[in-house]
């Protein structure tokens, strides 16, 4: 214990407690540095909801209602992640309000279990839409990325493998996703044909909350973890209310009795039910209480524009990391936001004149102290890149002394 006078002790941290160094997180909201910090609001919330017991299927239903406000659906969920939104959605297509599917799923055996899905569309993250027992028909080829064309995969396309066999159709976001999401949706819907979204890293723009339920997608998963800065193991799924019921009842602990389990009407009609179900395939996903009130509280925060102001913050220190290195033989360049909502990104390429390559660069760079994670995903073209959302102002001159340690010659 520091007693009066006795000599200041470096402040240990939480995780040096218990044998891990932090990091100077320049990578953003990636998972496997832990998503982004949460800032004071959400942390309070957090451990406001700790101080006492609710009925977890009420709380839901709170958050359905939330939820909706925001995004314009008609009912939402908070998930485990935006890949437990997707495989809860999948879900809920798959057995809608089937007791006996529910009970069978990820078996699919006897009923439609297939999605369509644009061929460059694919991913590792679907995996979390196949654990939920679907199989894919891809469409399409991307002839752009092969060299051997101009087209990438048009709405036609869908249409041609649609049968009896199909239960939905899958869609991945991006700023480039072909074909446009409102022609697919059309092309789905006449054919009574729900649409998954996968939407994990649109935001921001915050607009982008409403708009692809606005343009007709059934469900739209959305990370907590990252731009809304909830709870890292956090996420959103929204849209049509029978599927946010169907993905909710194969979610909750449903260790009840039908004639004592009362859910909130507005959320669940009991009705429709001839009984409960068992603990679904969504039993795994779970989510607290308290991460269920973090992230409401990081949803309102970030709809309401509260972390705009910090763009102009990032900016700065960005270029405060741009002064520091400017003897190094390298090209800084910073991206500023778009529109006041997206993060500023630091480029930093190595030129000929730097005695490693980039990716050695990145190497020293994680094993120093203190560790420094730039983004990797440019390291082919000899660059690192730094996103500033997690890197906090008494961070930039270690970070400042790692680069010049690093990439001096």
């Amino acid at each position: 214990m520091k007693t009066a006078g006795s000599a200041q002790e470096p402040i240990i941290s939480i995780y040096e407690q218990f044998g891990v160094e932090p990091i100077i997180n320049c990578s953003g909201t990636v998972t496997r540095l832990g998503g982004a910090l949460m800032c004071q609001e959400v942390l309070d919330a957090f451990n406001a909801a700790a101080q006492d017991s609710v009925p977890i299927d009420h709380l839901q239903a709170a958050a359905s209602r939330h939820i909706a406000k925001t995004t314009g659906a008609e009912a939402g969920l908070v998930t485990a992640g935006s890949a437990a939104a997707l495989t809860l959605g999948a879900a809920a297509i798959l057995a809608k309000f089937d007791l006996g599917r529910m009970e069978q799923l990820p078996q699919t055996r006897g009923f439609p279990n297939r999605f369509i899905v644009s061929r460059d569309h694919r991913n590792g993250y679907d995996h979390a839409v196949r654990a939920a027992g679907v199989e894919f028909i891809e469409v399409g080829l991307n002839e752009i990325v092969s060299n051997a064309g101009v087209r990438r995969t048009e709405a036609w396309e869908l249409e041609t493998v649609i049968d009896d066999s199909v239960a939905g159709v899958f869609y991945v976001l991006s700023n480039s996703s072909q074909p446009p999401l409102a022609d697919v949706v059309e092309c789905a819907h006449r054919h009574n044909l729900p649409v998954l979204v996968d939407a994990a890293g649109e935001l921001p723009p915050r607009e982008n909350l409403k708009k692809f339920v606005e343009q007709g997608a059934d469900l739209v998963a959305f990370s907590g973890g990252k731009a809304i800065r909830g709870p890292q193991s956090t996420g959103i799924l929204c849209g049509r209310k029978e599927l946010i019921s169907s993905a909710t009842l194969q979610m909750l602990d449903m260790d009840e009795h039908f004639d004592l389990w009362e859910p909130p009407a507005d959320w669940i009609d009991k009705s429709q039910l001839n009984g409960i179900p068992r603990h679904g395939i969504g039993r795994a996903l779970k989510v607290s209480k308290e991460e269920i009130i973090a992230l409401l509280t990081a949803l309102d925060l970030f709809a309401s524009g509260h972390f705009d102001d910090q763009v102009a913050t990032m900016q700065q220190r960005l270029e405060q990391v741009v002064t520091g290195i400017r003897d190094l033989p390298v090209e800084a360049t910073i991206s500023e936001s778009p529109d006041g909502q997206r993060f500023p990104l630091l480029a930093i390429k190595l030129t000929d004149a730097c005695h490693i390559d980039a990716t050695e660069a990145c190497r020293q760079l994680r094993s120093g102290s203190p560790p420094v994670y730039p983004s990797h995903g440019r390291l082919h073209e000899g660059i690192l890149m730094f996103n500033a959302l997690s890197i906090k102002a008494e961070q930039i001159p270690a970070l400042i002394d790692r680069l010049n340690g690093t990439l001096a010659t």
